[in-house]
């Protein structure tokens, strides 16, 4: 296994894996598995509880019942074991806002409700960024590194053949979180590491 290090792009120190590595959601391979396997939710901002809010009704047709009655009971965001704020779980399963196709496949009912019917809000960014996690550091600084999951070991099997970096498949969340400018510093910062090679 190669050797991982550090890439310092202002407050953010991003791991060589989100450069090196390769990824590509495999959609026909897993079904959207991601949304129902898990110990918890998907993690939440702060910021984004307001925006699953007074977004609701534009992505709740999408939802199925359960999932709606759950949201009414435990609120759009809830605490797990570690105190982390995340989506709520219909019966310690999927998370509340998946919703199911007739094949039993899993996806969005916020990103439907972003694509379909007129939400402002697409879905948490976590999962957007997935398979990368983000931490805050006690220096202030913010960490982030790449997620490994067996579930997703397609993905990976694809990136690898579609030649495609985990930073390249995640070009748009990026943005979306960090700006075009931490995007074009990640680019540059990657040229200059295999330019080294």
């Amino acid at each position: 296994m190669e050797r991982t290090f550090i890439f310092e792009i202002g407050e953010f120190l991003v791991s060589s894996e989100i450069v090196t590595e390769y990824f590509c959601c495999d959609y026909e391979s897993c079904g959207g598995c991601c949304c129902i396997i898990g110990d918890s939710g998907a993690p939440v901002e702060e910021d984004e509880i307001a925006q699953l809010r007074e977004n609701f009704d534009r992505y709740a047709p999408f939802m199925t019942a359960k999932g709606i009655a759950e949201v009414k009971r435990e609120g759009f965001a809830i605490r797990d074991y570690d105190n982390d704020l995340v989506t709520p779980l219909v019966e310690d399963r999927e998370c509340a806002y998946c919703c199911f196709d007739k094949d039993n496949n899993c996806y969005c009912a916020i990103e439907k409700g972003y694509l379909q019917n007129g939400s402002l809000f697409k879905k948490p960014i976590s999962c957007n960024l997935y398979p990368i996690r983000v931490s805050k550091l006690s220096n202030g600084k913010t960490a982030l590194n790449l997620h490994r999951w067996s579930i997703c070991s397609d993905a990976y099997e694809k990136g690898q053949k579609e030649k495609i970096r985990v930073y390249r498949f995640l070009k748009e969340p990026l943005i979306r979180a960090y700006g075009r400018e931490f995007y074009s510093a990640l680019e540059a910062a990657s040229k200059s590491f295999f330019a080294s090679e």
